[in-house]
């Protein structure tokens, strides 16, 4: 578990440990706050899943119960793959570039061309 997972996690357990039952308005307002961290806990758990262990997005649908096309957009909300997100969205472009990059250790860079032409000899 990376770093952002176990805060995602932490929050989420703290969130549950906070729930106020005193009275059902109360409850509902802090249940919601708790399912909100559950979720973002489950939406990082999910990128991490896809990016450093190879999961496809119907795997990781199917491991947490959703359909698939609802995957895409809690991806993109993820510290993990939010940067490679384009209109609120991950696509298969922006999975295997985040792949590319955990097996780098660093970002890809755009590197432009100095020559113009074929430089082979």
């Amino acid at each position: 578990m990376n770093d952002e997972l176990t805060t995602r996690y932490t929050e989420a357990v703290t969130a549950l440990g906070e729930v106020d039952l005193t009275s059902s308005t109360v409850a509902v307002t802090s249940l919601t706050r708790a399912r909100d961290a559950v979720q973002s806990a489950l939406d990082e758990a999910m990128a991490q899943a896809v990016t450093h262990e190879g999961s496809s997005v119907r795997q990781v649908a199917a491991l947490a119960g959703i359909a698939p096309n609802s995957v895409s957009p809690r991806l993109a909300r993820s510290a993990t793959l939010s940067a490679y997100s384009r209109q609120g969205r991950i696509d298969a472009q922006g999975i295997t570039l985040a792949r590319a990059d955990h097996q780098q250790d660093e970002p890809l860079r755009f590197v432009r061309r100095t020559t113009k032409g074929n430089t082979r000899d």
